[in-house]
């Protein structure tokens, strides 16, 4: 009887013990049909209401109570698949998923939804919204898309700039597999570095930045490249009217290691030649070539040692140039004498990342990487005339060397110990060295002795070396299944000139779900920046330099805070609204005639330092699950700046504050052959510095503009960007015709950029409106008045592309 007793017992205990204990499931999601690893998929264990997402790996752990587990797998596009299992330890579960067949049977709950998550002013955008929605001259863009987005302002007519809640240009950290991209622009501006063909998936960033996030004050855009098809081998071809690009992926070891390579390239200087040639046979004494090219070129490596242990190389390489050749010659007192005229600008950018995975235990996982990121701009002229007689010659010659490279070292962990938590640490170290400005000047006159009449010379900025450290901590806790919190911080450290900077950052982002269809939100972040970018222009011009903070110019800093709520409406429609307040100090701009030219002087002495803020509200319909997908974005906002040595010390409109704007990006799938994109944007014009009178002046007239009557004058200006340009407006459309062929698929694509012709002004200028000529009497006279005129870039645009996928 009394053993009988202990037994029973005994199983009592047993069974408590089991129901107490705590096991953990973790491993990889991935594709099914490719291998890639899925970011941000859900898993989800509806008895016990808990879940997690994967990191950026694909890495997942879920800690649950023993013993019968049932666990469902999701992501946006993919079947869901649920997987039950009995289990009393830790158990290692990689997840396979399949692509839907129709995105109209998947349930909305496919992701977690934007009411479910604590992040906010967070947008994802998938590769595939990249390839449907119209674009400039029918090129995918990953910036164009990104200005479509509520709070974010796009640059001048074309341009791929991004201004974000009221932010500079340099204040938007771009990352290409975690690595900074400093200049994101090809063709001055109107394309981006990014090909979408490499692109997986592009997270933007406006607020509520989590504490791993650090450097610049107004946006991130984390952009991933695909890893590679670790099935079977795949490629893709596209030809455009001014590039084309390829893309091939596959596996080198099935199931172990995969590889992709992506390159793009214009061939504008290639179609123009033509036209040179025509013009050279035109002129026999001389030939002349010029043109313009840009290319991209992406790869990666991903290897898998085990389940517990992964490495990846990735690289990036880019590069603009645009140039002109001439050759003439002449004859002079019997001889021959041969001109050569030489110009260029070639700017680009460098990126490798070498990064391991490494799974501690199902409870911590790792990532060391080493990158590396290099920056350069060159502007090179060159004349020669050579005396065929002797060889005697005459050479002027110049160029301009600006840049900025960096070496990193970064640690990160992901840690999930249960309870709601789910935790990320980790610090990084840059070495940056700066290029602000170098000019080289060699001259020579006429002379057969080389060493006679010769000027060799350098000048410029020297070269500034720095070291930036950072370390960080945030928690995602769910505090309880409707209040739920991020909590970070985030330190930095910045020394340079025998100076160093110091800023303590904290981060906190609330989620309160009032139901399965409303949460309300808040968060507050503070950023630095060390580094600054100064802009001469309003065009994004590679002429634009990266400098550093210094001994004498301070690290800029923001203060934000944001306020939203998120709700989803119906099946697949979602609303958010958020409004946010932002605040920057320590913001540099150009003295009054200063720029980058003239760099024998030191460019900390042709700045002025200053302030800005900014506030407004965005909204956001979104619909997602259909034939029929796409986004309605409104962005009511104020961007101001104020420096005590501009505008007389008082606050004028940034240069891209924008009242309102509106943006609405729709896709249509007809069939599996047939679909359709649509765009319109609309804006509030961009204010602008103009002179609104002239003054006679007694200072002689040489110094000054001459008016019609022939008196120097002087120009007011009546504020700095006092005046606004016309409102801005454009519609494009896109048509996608696919068609399946033997060995993969094809697709035509046929776009309108401008469908309407809308003649958004580019830039505004002062001339003369009115009559003139000679009279009866033969005297001139001149009929006019000064007007305000517009130059406009693009009328309406066609576009025709070929793509083939296999």
């Amino acid at each position: 009887m009394r053993s009988l007793y202990l037994f029973s017992l005994l199983q009592c205990l047993t069974i408590i013990s089991s129901s107490a204990q705590k096991v953990t499931i973790s491993g990889y999601i991935s594709d099914v049909a490719t291998g890639e690893m899925l970011i941000n998929a859900n898993v989800y264990a509806p008895v016990h209401q808990s879940g997690n997402i994967s990191n950026v790996y694909g890495f997942y752990s879920v800690t649950l109570p023993a013993g019968d587990i049932s666990l469902q797998y999701s992501f946006v596009g993919y079947e869901k698949q649920e997987i039950k299992l009995n289990t009393l330890k830790d158990t290692v579960l990689n997840v396979s998923l399949k692509l839907a067949g129709e995105l109209d049977e998947i349930v909305v709950r496919a992701n977690k939804s934007k009411v479910e998550r604590t992040q906010m002013s967070m947008v994802e955008i998938q590769s595939a919204q990249l390839q449907k929605l119209p674009v400039l001259f029918g090129e995918p863009d990953v910036l164009k898309v990104i200005q479509l987005l509520p709070g974010v302002q796009s640059g001048a007519e074309g341009t791929s700039g991004i201004y974000v809640r009221g932010g500079g240009p340099d204040q938007n950290l771009f990352l290409l597999d975690g690595v900074p991209v400093y200049n994101a622009s090809h063709l001055f501006g109107f394309f981006s570095v990014f090909n979408p063909s490499a692109v997986k998936t592009v997270k933007l960033y406006k607020g509520g930045f989590p504490a791993r996030f650090g450097g610049r004050l107004s946006s991130v855009v984390d952009i991933r490249m695909k890893e590679g098809n670790f099935k079977e081998f795949k490629g893709e071809v596209s030809v455009g009217l001014i590039s084309s690009r390829f893309s091939f992926e596959g596996p080198i070891v099935k199931d172990k290691t995969s590889f992709i390579v992506s390159g793009r390239r214009t061939y504008v200087d290639i179609l123009a030649q033509p036209a040179f040639a025509i013009a050279n046979k035109q002129d026999s004494e001389g030939n002349v070539k010029a043109g313009y090219y840009f290319y991209d070129l992406n790869a990666k490596i991903n290897h898998k040692f085990s389940d517990r242990s992964r490495l990846y190389l990735s690289t990036y390489m880019g590069r603009d140039k645009a140039y002109s050749k001439e050759d003439y010659y002449y004859v002079n007192d019997h001889t021959r004498f041969d001109e050569k005229y030489d110009m260029g600008i070639g700017w680009g950018n460098i990126t490798s990342a070498l990064r391991w995975n490494y799974v501690y235990n199902p409870k911590l996982f790792s990532n060391a990487t080493l990158t590396y990121s290099r920056y350069n701009f060159d502007v090179k002229e060159r004349y020669k005339d050579v005396s065929t007689k002797d060889d005697s010659f005459s050479e002027d010659y110049f160029q301009y060397l600006s840049g900025i490279n960096d070496v990193t070292t970064q640690f990160d962990f992901d840690y999930y110990p249960g309870g709601g938590h789910s935790i990320k640490f980790g610090a990084s170290n840059i070495w940056h060295k700066f290029k602000p400005g170098v000019n080289h000047e060699r001259s020579q006159n006429f002379s057969t002795d080389p060493q006679l009449n010769k000027v060799d010379t350098t000048y410029g900025n020297a070269n500034v070396s720095a070291m930036e450290f950072s370390a960080f901590i945030e928690d995602n806790y769910k505090i309880s299944p409707k209040f739920q919190v991020n909590l970070g911080l985030h330190f930095s450290m910045f020394h340079v000139q025998n100076t160093t900077y110091k800023s303590l950052q904290p981060r906190v982002s609330l989620r309160y779900l009032v139901n399965d269809r409303l949460s309300f939100k808040a968060s507050y972040a503070k950023m630095s920046q060390y580094i600054h970018l100064l802009s001469s222009s309003t065009v994004s011009l590679p002429t634009d330099l990266w400098l550093p903070a210094t001994a004498n110019v301070k690290p800029q800093n923001s203060h934000q805070f944001a306020f939203g709520t998120s709700l989803k409406l119906a099946k697949g429609y979602d609303f958010t609204a958020e409004a946010f307040y932002k605040t920057m100090d320590n913001l540099i701009e150009y003295k009054e005639g200063s720029s980058f030219s003239g760099v024998s002087k030191e460019w900390e002495s042709k700045i002025e330092t200053g302030e800005g803020w900014s506030y407004g509200a965005e909204f956001l319909l979104e619909k997602n699950i259909g034939k029929t997908t796409g986004w309605i974005g409104y962005t009511l906002s104020w961007a101001n700046r104020k420096f005590e040595n501009l505008n007389f010390g008082e606050t004028f409109p940034a240069k891209y504050d924008r009242r309102h704007d509106l943006s609405l990006a729709l896709t249509h799938k007809f069939s599996d052959k047939f679909d359709i994109g649509l765009t319109w944007v609309y804006g509030t014009g961009n204010a602008v510095t103009l002179g609104v009178q002239k003054y006679p002046s007694m200072l002689p007239k040489q110094s000054y503009y001459f008016g019609s009557s022939g008196e120097s004058a002087i120009t007011y200006y009546d504020g700095r960007n006092g005046y606004r340009m016309p409102s801005y407006h454009r519609m494009d459309i896109s048509m996608n015709f696919h068609k399946q062929k033997k060995r993969g698929v094809r697709t035509w694509s046929l776009g309108l950029y401008n469908a309407y012709s809308r003649q958004n002004p580019f830039y505004l200028y002062w001339g003369h409106q009115g009559t003139s000529g000679y009279n009866q009497q033969g005297y001139y006279f001149e009929n006019s008045k000064p007007a305000l005129k517009q130059v406009s870039l693009f009328p309406v645009l066609p576009s025709v592309s070929y793509t083939f996928k296999f």
